[in-house]
């Protein structure tokens, strides 16, 4: 089975523009997302995918592996598919990497990896537990509930379930076949990403099944200046 790893970047961030290119304990945030993706061990090819000449050029100073795709995409799902047509080559599955992770974990990547050995899996994501009460009442935490067979019921940014002790929290990153993908780029936005501005609501209200698999390595994205200062304390004096 051959897999790709796309890491969608931009730097036009709303709450905190050009981040991709901020130093993090002496390099890059999309340098250290990108050593941690090649650092998978069932990766076959990864590349970080972006409309900046200024994240390629940081890219390939290092010897890594970019592909510049237009301005169009509206969120990274798209840019991937733009990517992955560019690219021109077969996979068997894609793996959509956060580019705002800086210390993924090559397990976690593994993981959402292994989830599609399965045949019968065309979108996977992870999740892990939390118990933090500030979490689960944060709108910038998304919560999921599960099935009984480990399929994604719902994502939030409200807290549910209600009056969990400990709930499902949302890692970004996504797994797609390469139809799969093209088919829920092609769908039109509902009503409840609308509500909850979360794209992956659109693939479960149009009937398709999000696999979820639990990981226990936890990372965290960097969203605002605040999530940077955190993650450079945090991980101060590291061997990182």
């Amino acid at each position: 089975m051959r897999i790709l790893g796309l890491i969608p970047s931009r730097m036009e961030s709303a709450r905190f523009p050009d981040k991709p290119l901020v130093d993090i304990h002496g390099k890059s945030m999309i340098r250290r997302v990108y050593e941690q993706a090649i650092a998978s061990e069932m990766l076959d090819e990864v590349y970080v995918v972006t409309d900046s000449n200024d994240i390629k050029a940081e890219i390939e100073r290092y010897g890594g592996k970019c592909i510049l795709t237009s301005s169009k995409p509206r969120n990274g799902t798209e840019r991937c598919l733009e990517a992955y047509i560019k690219l021109d080559e077969e996979f068997d599955a894609i793996i959509n990497i956060q580019g705002d992770e800086p210390y993924i974990q090559p397990q976690q990547i593994d993981l959402l990896a292994d989830l599609m050995r399965d045949t019968k899996v065309n979108l996977g994501t992870l999740v892990i537990k939390d118990a933090r009460p500030e979490a689960f009442i944060s709108k910038s935490t998304i919560k999921v509930v599960l099935n009984k067979v480990g399929h994604a019921l719902y994502f939030s940014r409200s807290p549910i379930p209600t009056n969990a002790k400990v709930f499902y929290r949302h890692i970004g990153m996504y797994a797609y076949r390469p139809d799969t993908l093209m088919e829920i780029v092609s769908l039109a936005p509902g009503v409840l990403e609308t509500l909850e501005s979360l794209e992956q609501l659109r693939w479960l209200e149009n009937d398709y099944k999000i696999h979820v698999a639990e990981t226990t390595h936890d990372s965290e994205s960097v969203d605002t200046p605040d999530d940077l200062q955190y993650i450079l304390e945090k991980y101060s004096g590291r061997n990182v």
